[in-house]
């Protein structure tokens, strides 16, 4: 009865305040327009307005007297009546939109038995992907990589998709070096977003509740078109693909990503002995682990350090740090002697 979202009257032709004022008079023989004001903590203008939608609807009956008063309708009949329009609109409705269908099936030539949708240039790429994004309510994968098409590379969260919505995405290392995909990114993971690198990527990909998918007709030319997949094998085929790459990929944490103290990195001069490597060494802090995991994606310095929003220095010495601990002296045996440590693993 406080005409929240889920009031039940709008679906019943009448806006909510409408709706609480015909719940109040059925509790009360009758009002006048002051009175139902009062009881709805609203204007007096704004109660007679909603006492007139209700007359019009023949849920409210006028009474005449000194002062005008209205009094409820006996509710099973009055709504029962209003209730039947509605479902003959709603009726009429699906019996057009059905209509709309197959004209536009007709028009546009049914598209290998429904399964596959051939989207020929960039503007019908670029609005099918957006209708796509706004209609997911549940899910959206996506493998991005280079080249981009700049309406497609939008932040799915600029584009009105749904907060409920889980966004994951892995993104091409080579590629995320391009402003608009670190940026685009960075936002997708601010909305809650999930986040992983690859060194490569199979495919541009993005599969919306895994029931329909978009991906090049050519991966190295974007404006040659795309394919709109809706065949449930097929989908079904893809979002294991995608599962592949995302468990290969590497995560990306972002949530510390800012200028930091720097853990105290010993001193080693060229001709000390490297430090023994061994299982129960000191692990690093999760800068530098954040740091190895982007370097073992094959992102370069000045990727990480924009990523990270550190400066390339800050990074360098990271490295560093980690190659005294692991007693490596290239960035190869850095890499390679992190990962036999664990330290590469999923969770930082």
């Amino acid at each position: 009865m406080d005409g929240t979202p889920d009031s039940p009257w709008p679906g019943a032709g009448l806006d909510p305040l409408s709706g609480r004022v015909l719940e109040y008079l059925v509790t009360v023989p009758s009002v006048d327009a002051v009175q139902v004001a009062v009881a709805m903590g609203v204007p007096e203008a704004a109660a007679r307005e909603a006492l007139r939608q209700l007359e019009e609807a023949s849920l409210a009956l006028r009474v005449d007297g000194v002062t005008t008063r209205w009094a409820a309708g006996p509710p099973r009949a009055s709504l029962g009546a209003l209730l039947s329009r509605r479902r003959t609109e709603l009726a009429r409705a699906e019996a057009l939109v059905e209509r709309l269908h197959a004209t536009y099936e007709e028009v546009s030539a049914p598209r290998a038995a429904h399964l596959v949708e051939a989207l020929e240039d960039e503007e019908e790429v670029s609005a099918r992907y957006g209708q796509l994004l706004k209609g997911a309510s549940a899910e959206v994968l996506h493998l991005a990589k280079p080249p981009y098409v700049t309406e497609q590379h939008a932040s799915a969260r600029d584009l009105g998709v749904a907060d409920e919505v889980q966004m994951r995405s892995v993104y091409e290392t080579d590629g995320f070096t391009e402003a608009v995909s670190l940026e685009t990114a960075l936002r997708g993971t601010a909305g809650g977003g999930q986040l992983r690198l690859a060194s490569r990527l199979p495919v541009k990909l993005v599969v919306f509740d895994r029931a329909a998918a978009l991906l090049p007709v050519r991966g190295d030319r974007p404006a040659a078109g795309s394919l709109v997949v809706h065949s449930p094998a097929l989908v079904e085929a893809l979002v294991a693909l995608f599962e592949s790459v995302w468990e290969r990929a590497e995560p990306v944490s972002l949530a510390t990503r800012r200028e930091g103290p720097l853990p105290q990195v010993p001193a080693v001069r060229p001709q000390d002995p490297a430090p023994q490597s061994d299982g129960q060494a000191v692990r690093p802090d999760r800068r530098t682990l954040e740091i190895l995991h982007l370097m073992a994606t094959g992102m370069k310095d000045d990727t990480i350090a924009r990523v990270l929003t550190v400066s390339r220095r800050t990074v360098q010495k990271h490295v560093s740090y980690a190659g005294v601990l692991l007693g490596a002296r290239t960035r190869f045996q850095i890499a390679l002697l992190a990962a036999e440590r664990g330290w590469l693993g999923k969770e930082l």
